[in-house]
């Protein structure tokens, strides 16, 4: 899913997030982001991270999960979500090449549709 967010230029991403509060494991700081954003209610407490990316000021924790849902039922955050929709790879890298998405590396972004049905970095 890609969401729009208003408060990044109204760039689109392949992601709903924020920041932990203190005392947060990353499993509730992604449940209560993914609530406030999108309305989703899902139990991460037994879920792990699918990877996670480290940058000068902290990390960011991405999980990957399939979820059955309807676009039109989502509950959106208007102060940051400007809308939804689906999109397939090859959509995602093209509205990064036209600058209308968050300038991830497209090793990332097949990264992601690569490997959501599996952890770890080997194909077996």
């Amino acid at each position: 899913m890609v969401c729009q967010f208003l408060t990044i230029c109204s760039l689109s991403d392949i992601t709903c997030g924020g920041s932990a509060i203190a005392g947060d494991t990353s499993q509730q700081a992604a449940s209560r982001e993914l609530l406030e954003e999108l309305g989703i209610h899902y139990n991460f407490e037994k879920v792990r991270p699918q990877f996670t990316i480290n940058f000068e000021r902290g990390f960011d924790d991405y999980y990957l999960i399939e979820y059955d849902l309807n676009l039109n039922e989502l509950t959106l955050q208007t102060e940051e979500v400007q809308a939804v929709k689906w999109a397939s790879k090859e959509e995602i890298l093209k509205l990064i090449e036209l600058k209308k998405f968050i300038p991830y590396y497209e090793s990332i972004i097949a990264f992601l549709f690569e490997g959501r049905h599996h952890y770890g970095s080997i194909r077996l």
